[in-house]
């Protein structure tokens, strides 16, 4: 029988460990120094309450479960941004395959359900593969519900032709929308003009919740995120306006590119301005040689699944749900 022993992990962190354990349940994989660099972005955690005693703040404690040896057989982190719903912390546990089932996942989750009680968090958010029927039934038995359901779609570069979907572009440029990237038209005014282009679109997604970043934040964890670069950007603009937006971001083990973000201004919307986006951002992927594109859209984002699926064709992939609890009062949790 394996015995282990869970312990808080502490500065500096070494993720050499952590990285093959996430890419067992990330559809994209991640490297330990990815995982380093987007921690030395983040201060000291500073968590507070506001006037109804709700969580704010940041915080991101991780834990990791060791075997007999000092192999890292689990890893979890709980965590909140300062723009998290008030009381929420989202969370991801995950226990190395031939350790499951012997209760390693079980004592990971009880140390990281006590901190959270500790903080008096009211709400657990995790995000789960469907396809993951373990994963799920252990979340379900622990009192977690599907809150929402995100699909997975992965498009074929290699087979594209996209050409009977061209005249959306020409037809948006004759209505006077010009197509830029952030490269030809750089500097922090225009980086500003992108983020209040984030901040209108960003509460029509559904699901959305919360508070919008800051543009220093937003900045750092948007445009200047590791695989994203400036003429990755495609930006419809009429006049000096922002209008809508397509980035890409490259993963350097796979050469895949991923839609980090796409958006169009509401009154915009009907005129197949985000299709044209997603052309000239599909044929920026091809010129560079991308294997395929991947996006997450919600289930309740008809639009853009019509846009994924139906017109670009987008192949459907097994997604994610988001798994909620609600926690009792800090007394009896």
């Amino acid at each position: 029988m394996t015995t282990f022993v869970i312990r808080r992990m502490e500065q500096p962190y070494n993720f050499t460990s952590i990285a093959p354990l996430l890419n067992e349940i990330w559809s994209e994989p991640v490297t330990a120094e990815q995982l380093k660099d987007d921690e030395d972005k983040i201060p000291p955690g500073k968590l507070h309450y506001d006037d109804d005693g709700q969580l704010m703040g940041w915080d991101r404690p991780k834990w990791i479960a060791e075997d007999e040896d000092g192999q890292v057989i689990a890893y979890a982190i709980a965590w909140r941004a300062p723009w998290t719903d008030p009381g929420a912390l989202i969370y991801t546990l995950v226990v190395a395959p031939q350790y499951r089932r012997i209760g390693v996942g079980a004592a990971m989750y009880a140390t990281l359900l006590a901190w959270a009680c500790q903080v008096k968090a009211s709400r657990l958010i995790s995000f789960l593969q469907e396809k993951d029927k373990a994963s799920l039934a252990f979340a379900e038995r622990r009192g977690h519900v599907k809150e929402r359901h995100t699909f997975e779609s992965v498009l074929d570069l290699a087979s594209f032709d996209g050409s009977h979907l061209t005249d959306s572009i020409i037809a948006a440029e004759r209505s006077g929308i010009c197509f830029v990237t952030l490269a030809d038209e750089p500097g922090e005014d225009n980086e500003r003009k992108l983020h209040e282009l984030y901040r209108v679109t960003h509460p029509d997604i559904p699901g959305y919740s919360g508070s919008f970043p800051w543009f220093e934040e937003w900045k750092k964890w948007s445009i200047a995120l590791p695989g994203v670069r400036p003429e990755w950007i495609h930006i419809a603009k009429e006049d000096d306006r922002y209008v809508g937006v397509v980035t890409l971001q490259q993963n350097e083990q796979t050469r895949a590119m991923y839609h980090e973000y796409t958006g169009v201004l509401p009154e915009y919307r009907g005129r197949r301005i985000a299709l044209a986006l997603k052309l000239i951002g599909i044929c920026t992927a091809k010129r560079h040689g991308v294997p395929y594109l991947r996006t997450h859209n919600d289930s309740m984002n008809g639009p853009m699944l019509h846009i994924n699926r139906q017109l670009i064709g987008f192949q459907a992939e097994p997604g994610n749900y988001k798994m909620v609890l609600e926690l009792p009062k800090a007394a009896t949790c």
